[in-house]
């Protein structure tokens, strides 16, 4: 709850500090003391707009600071914290400061440290709610009825089981889009891999193929020649007589060799291995020769080949060594697009069994917000005799979407009042006057004040256009709602001022020229002496006095 709020150079606020306490907080003044200055200021540091016309004229700077008891400790503020890396430690106090300079710069703290506007908007919703006699935030906005009837069913089982299927649900249809995409993609490229694929198939590139074509190009080209050598090298091995010069040199040397006991039986060995590597070399020069053929067919299909080959590489931007690796590679990505297609149909079968389990949570979900539906009905219904009005309806109405599934389910909710006996229902907004407005939204928050997740409600003169008993009931029902969470209320009613368990009263004075706005916290018989003013006016009667002194003891 809010415990203290410093206002410094805010229009007509010099300097301001307040202390609250819980309960009930009325503030009452004459039009135009100021009250609005402080909701504006309160505002301020909740996140509001700021506006250099806000500083005090004369100033460079405006403050505000804003003391809050978070007596919640499972406050998903905690959470919201904990994600914008801020220490999230129970601390007992939370200060939110905020300044502006005429420049329009403004900074805002968070327990000293600084944070973005936009994480302010995200924690001042779980600290302080503001509502005005049009307040557009809540009731009149359809976009909350749903969260506003499921914090009152807590059925949070039911709610989060349909948001975790719904989740599966999305991500399972957002794999199944991409696949049928890349599925789609690769139709129009998949004739042209196949005719690729065909094509690489029949010329059955082998690898480190064009390096042998090559080599056997050269040597078909120079076979003459390469047969000339061989001659040549044949003739001189065979020729000369090498053969038998090495026979006759063995011989001698093994005559030696019986003459002194094999004493030079190496040299023996030595011609021995060179005569039979002699023969083995003339062999294979003769072999060597006769393997070279002459047949210009076989040049011209080994140059046609290498011709053919080398067109495919160009085709493919690769070398000849690297088409069997292309072909390899054509052929995954046909299996993958055949992969992609059993792919689809899986992804498809998941989604239908996602989809079904997500309908069914749904279902359930949508039987709990009935039930709690009806039983809000009829709770506010009876707070709307209360508040006198007695002839009013109210209903919550439920309709099952026909679009695509939310993670909130299918159904959509929303409030509609009848004013009158016989006035068909029509949506709050549109045929509840301002008062009644006032009076249906009081009794909702009534009902909703442990579920709502804040801890203090300002109301800004939801008592307008309306007086008497509606507005002691209106005043009656404050009171209750106070005994849940923190109610501040700007009134101009007496009958709603009489509930109050602390009243400032605001007031505009001139002090040499410069106007100031003061709030004073009002005793017992200056609440007297203010609630009787509400009645009579500047001339406070002894009449007035005692009304406000009948108003105020059947409030407690």
């Amino acid at each position: 709850m809010l415990t203290h709020l410093s206002i410094c150079n805010v229009v007509l606020i010099e300097k301001l500090e307040v202390d609250f306490s819980n309960g009930l907080t009325i503030f009452s003044g004459e039009t135009g003391a100021g009250k609005s200055i402080l909701l504006d200021s309160l505002g301020f540091i909740l996140g509001s707009r700021s506006e250099t016309s806000m500083i005090r004229q004369g100033q460079e700077k405006l403050t505000v600071t804003g003391i809050f008891d978070l007596q919640n400790k499972q406050s998903p503020l905690y959470e919201i914290l904990q994600k914008n890396e801020i220490e999230t430690e129970l601390f007992d106090d939370i200060i939110i400061k905020r300044t502006l300079d005429k420049t329009g710069k403004s900074r805002i703290f968070f327990n000293d440290c600084p944070i973005s506007l936009k994480l302010l908007k995200q924690i001042s919703p779980y600290l302080v709610e503001i509502h005005g006699q049009f307040d557009n935030q809540g009731l009149l906005n359809p976009a909350t009825h749903c969260h506003i009837l499921d914090s009152f069913g807590n059925y949070g089982t039911e709610l989060l089981q349909t948001k975790e299927n719904f989740k599966i649900y999305q991500t399972i249809q957002t794999q199944l889009d991409n696949a049928v995409k890349i599925h789609h993609n690769s139709l129009s490229e998949q004739e042209t891999l196949l005719h690729y694929q065909k094509e690489l198939q029949s010329m059955n590139v082998q690898e480190g193929e064009e390096d042998t074509l090559s080599q056997k190009r050269s040597e078909l080209m120079n076979a003459e020649k390469l047969i000339e050598s061989f001659n040549t090298a044949y003739t001189s091995l065979e020729g000369q007589g090498l053969a038998s010069n090495i026979r006759h040199a063995l011989s001698a040397i093994e005559r030696v060799n019986h003459l002194t006991n094999d004493k030079y039986q190496n040299i023996s060995k030595i011609l021995d291995s060179a005569l039979v590597e002699l023969d083995e070399a003339t062999a294979e020069i003769e072999q060597a020769s006769n393997s070279i053929g002459l047949e210009q067919g076989e040049l011209d299909s080994i140059e046609e080949r290498l011709f053919a080959l080398r067109a495919l590489a160009r085709k493919h931007n690769c070398s000849i060594n690297d088409l069997p690796h292309i072909l390899n590679d054509i052929s995954q990505k046909l299996i993958s697009m055949t992969q992609n297609s059993d792919e689809i149909a899986l992804l498809q079968q998941k989604l239908k069994t996602a989809k079904e389990a997500y309908q069914l949570s749904a279902s359930l979900l949508s039987q709990k917000r009935k039930i709690a539906a009806t039983l809000l009905e009829q709770k506010v219904q009876q707070e709307l005799s209360f508040l006198k009005l007695n002839s009013a309806q109210f209903r919550v109405k439920i309709e099952c979407l026909s679009t695509q599934p939310t993670e909130f389910g299918n159904d959509h909710v929303s409030f509609e009042v009848s004013t009158n006996t016989g006035d068909p229902f029509g949506p709050l907004g549109k045929i509840a006057s301002g008062g009644e407005l006032a009076r249906f939204m009081l009794a909702l928050k009534v009902n909703l004040a442990k579920q709502i997740g804040v801890e203090t409600l300002i109301f800004d003169e939801i008592d307008s256009g309306v007086g008497g008993a509606t507005a002691q009931a209106l005043g009656n029902r404050l009171s209750k709602l106070s005994k849940t969470v923190q109610v501040m209320a700007v009134t101009h009613s007496p009958q709603v001022a009489a509930f109050s368990d602390t009243h400032f009263k605001v007031t505009k004075e001139s002090v040499q020229g410069t106007t100031f706005t003061r709030l004073k916290k009002l005793s017992e018989i200056e609440k007297k002496e203010e609630i009787a003013r509400m009645l009579s006016g500047e001339v406070i009667s002894d009449e007035a006095r005692a009304a406000a002194d009948i108003l105020i003891k059947p409030a407690f």
